[in-house]
């Protein structure tokens, strides 16, 4: 299927290539293990890592802008969402620690970006979701450092972080200009079982537990009451990710629809070659394509220092949308064989739903469109 759009140049599209070409034959083999093990995949980590595309838009390391980024994302996603996503977790982590880290928070960028280390981004908590200033675990001045108590849900790499990024109320009083995010070693964390996922098997999500931990006062990143603002701007590029990763899996979908429509044959001819067949497929091209295009704008204002929190989340919302669209779609066209356990489009569908979620529902983000265009 057509990929090119006006806001590639050439250096994108050979990359784009080049991570296609890496994702069909180092990722796509281990997509239907991965999500049936339900483990976090090492192996495949630590090849995205030597393929240089953890924390890829870092100054330090890749150097790549947030365009380019975007189609990393969507060919690890096309072969695996799982993979996407935990390299999406990367650059959210290292961008936090590029742009607000101390000398030695920044330290952390290399490790993370070779895949030595894992780390995880603990904001959400049991009764703090959607309304992610309403945290309840605490940091209370002690001494020359502070104590943490709290439980943190929903966090991906939960249960296989070397080290978390920690959102806890500082000044209670003062809601989310009281929020500070912490630098927290595990063994001042404790997690439980990885949740049982429907789809994204692999991206270990679960709960923190920080009972009583002591952290230095240079544990703190970027300065106190700031940590929402941090996450907030974190969010910006994750649902610029979110929405790239998106487009992968409905590509994904309809690649693998396309496939079995023009090898299936019923009435002596490919079903691919009946009208009905044909409209459903344009349709879903079509809204593939205007997904791609709401995302890749989205990343080229980011690249532009251009304010973006309304485009990111158009991006997110249209593209997870899409995404479940496209995979019903193309579970319908494959008829029982998509229905089947293992059936590459019942993965797709699966791992789809999550996009609608996480990185703010899709009824939050229309808040966010609202409240950027109405005011």
């Amino acid at each position: 299927m057509p990929t090119e759009n006006a806001f590639l140049e050439t250096g994108h599209v050979a990359l784009r290539d080049r991570v296609r070409e890496f994702a069909r034959e180092e990722v796509a083999p281990h997509a239907a293990d991965i999500d049936t093990r339900a483990e976090f995949p090492h192996g495949v980590y630590r090849r995205i890592a030597e393929e240089g595309l953890l924390g890829f838009t870092r100054p330090s390391l890749a150097g790549g802008d947030v365009l380019g980024w975007s189609l990393v994302m969507e060919e690890l996603a096309a072969a695996s969402a799982t993979v996407a996503d935990v390299a999406l977790l990367a650059e959210m982590l290292a961008l936090i620690l590029d742009e607000e880290g101390s000398e030695q928070q920044k330290a952390l960028i290399s490790p993370l970006a070779t895949g030595e280390s894992l780390g995880a981004f603990a904001l959400t908590e049991p009764t703090a979701g959607s309304d992610a200033a309403a945290v309840k675990t605490r940091a209370i001045r002690n001494g020359d450092g502070y104590v943490l108590d709290g439980t943190k849900a929903w966090i991906n790499n939960a249960s296989v972080a070397d080290w978390a990024i920690v959102l806890a109320s500082t000044d209670p009083e003062a809601g989310k200009d009281g929020i500070t995010a912490f630098h927290v070693e595990r063994g001042g964390f404790s997690s439980g079982e990885p949740y049982d996922l429907m789809g994204q098997r692999g991206i270990s999500v679960g709960e923190l537990y920080l009972r009583g931990t002591s952290v230095p006062e240079d544990s703190v990143v970027g300065g106190l009451g700031e940590g929402f603002e941090i996450a907030m701007r974190s969010l910006d590029l994750g649902r610029i990710g979110i929405g790239a990763l998106a487009v992968g899996i409905a590509r994904g979908a309809l690649s693998a629809a396309i496939e079995y429509t023009t090898g299936r044959e019923q009435f002596g001819r490919p079903i691919a070659s009946f009208q009905g067949i044909r409209w459903i497929v344009a349709d879903l091209a079509t809204d593939i394509e205007a997904a791609r295009l709401l995302v890749h704008r989205a990343a080229v204002l980011r690249d532009a220092g251009r304010p973006h929190r309304r485009e990111a989340a158009m991006a997110k919302l249209r593209a997870s949308d899409v995404a479940m669209k496209v995979t019903v779609e193309a579970l319908q066209l494959h008829g029982g064989a998509g229905y089947l356990k293992g059936s590459p489009v019942e993965r797709y569908l699966r791992d789809a739903k999550v996009t609608q979620i996480y990185e703010g529902t899709n009824q939050i983000l229309r808040q966010i469109v609202a409240r950027e265009t109405l005011g």
